[in-house]
């Protein structure tokens, strides 16, 4: 019994990194502010999005591993083999399109961080620039992975958040269970972002792509779903605990925000100091990591799109397209953020809105691919599987529908 406990704790850390890397990264800092928004300007009501993105999430990065696994290729490789170079370079564009709006959100993060000790935003935004592209560029696979796993973990202290905001536990469970329908515009915006911020199209083509690099099988796929699951399910939680603390503490007093920055800020007089500085030090670790992955994730797409080889672990000594692309989209972010009065804030909400709007056609796409046998062999989709990933992409649908609605009515 021992040897084989052993055995699978043994199989579960050789599969351990995709699902806590690709959900985590999902708290990044345009997450952070989506849901502290959320929680600051609609209370408990709307706390339901939060579970309801992360069932979500589970399901479709499952598909994701999956597909890699069996196929060997991340997203974009495989759209090209599916489909021809055509559909690959306008997924690369695609990507490109809603990804670059949140490189520039992580680095945005790190400064607001970096605010918080009075470090301006061109001197944070670029020693994190350089220092992630070092690690990245000169580092192992698994070297990397370690660095990235760390970081992750800096995100815990938004459960110690919420826990010291001293929420009413009754209203936080009620409003996680029970779907209630924004009564504004303002509120359908709000689910829209932090369904995208949630279920962001990246961290889907970052999992599949990484468990590739990672060397996941179809003979470890069984080990890999549990990492996805929990992974997925830290979102989530860690996600609540950030709505939930500016529920109970700005919400209440009726204060309003427009970043993470300003939610640390303004928890210092009814939270106290150490609220702050928790809500801080995880704004600075969520940033960190993702403006590691999200740039990691988009490289792997530049990568598959031109037929080059897309890994970790590549020789950096020689030109490759996954490092130069990766080089190419921080050196970008970094000079956005740094630029003087640029509007960021409009900028990090407005790419969450983007990824929720690009969504499906990547969610569409997954599933085409997950339920061809050609591709898949005896690993594709079973029809109930397919029935609900269509389900689910209805409800999507139906989300983005009502988004678009509010604005014409």
């Amino acid at each position: 019994m021992r040897l084989a406990g052993a055995g699978a704790l043994t199989a579960v850390l050789a599969v351990l990194g995709p699902g806590l890397l690709a959900g985590l990264s999902d708290d990044d800092p345009a997450g952070i502010t989506t849901y502290s928004i959320l929680g600051t300007e609609h209370g408990y009501r709307l706390l339901w999005i939060i579970p309801a993105s992360t069932a979500l999430l589970v399901q479709f990065h499952l598909i994701a591993v999956r597909i890699g696994a069996a196929t060997g290729k991340g997203f974009v490789a495989v759209i090209r083999e599916r489909w021809g170079r055509t559909a690959g370079y306008l997924a690369v564009l695609g990507l490109l399109f809603a990804n670059f709006g949140t490189i520039c959100a992580e680095y945005a993060g790190v400064a607001a961080a970096g605010s918080l000790v009075g470090m301006p935003a061109w001197l944070s935004a670029v020693l994190a620039g350089v220092l992630i592209s070092l690690v990245v560029v000169l580092g192992s696979f698994h070297h990397v992975e370690r660095v990235l796993l760390v970081i992750s973990s800096t995100l815990a202290l938004y459960i110690v958040d919420g826990i010291m905001a001293g929420p009413v536990w009754s209203a936080v469970w009620y409003g996680a269970v029970v779907p209630r329908m924004p009564l504004e515009r303002a509120g359908w915006i709000a689910l829209a972002a932090s369904l995208g911020t949630t279920l962001a199209p990246w961290g889907l083509a970052f999992i599949q792509s990484y468990a590739v690099d990672k060397k996941i099988t179809l003979d470890t796929l069984r080990w890999a779903r549990v990492d996805v699951v929990f992974g997925s399910i830290l979102t989530g939680v860690v996600g609540l605990a950030i709505a939930v603390a500016c529920a109970a503490t700005l919400h209440q007093a009726g204060v309003h925000i427009e970043n993470a920055g300003d939610a640390a800020a303004a928890l210092r007089p009814l939270a106290g100091a150490f609220a702050t500085v928790l809500f801080g030090a995880g704004l600075l670790g969520a940033s960190l990591l993702a403006a590691a992955i999200v740039p990691i994730a988009t490289a792997y797409s530049i990568a598959e799109g031109v037929g080059e080889p897309a890994s970790l672990s590549l020789d950096a000594k020689r030109f490759q397209w996954f490092y130069a692309a990766f080089v190419g989209l921080t050196v970008a972010g970094v000079s956005v953020v740094a630029l003087p009065g640029l509007p960021l804030i409009p900028l990090i909400y407005s790419s969450q809105v983007v990824n929720a709007v690009v969504l499906p056609f990547h969610l569409v796409a997954l599933l085409l691919l997950a339920g061809n046998a050609d591709i898949m062999g005896a690993a594709r989709s079973s029809p109930a599987s397919q029935l609900a990933g269509w389900g689910s992409l209805v409800l999507v649908l139906a989300c983005l529908g009502a988004l678009a609605w509010s604005w014409m009515s």
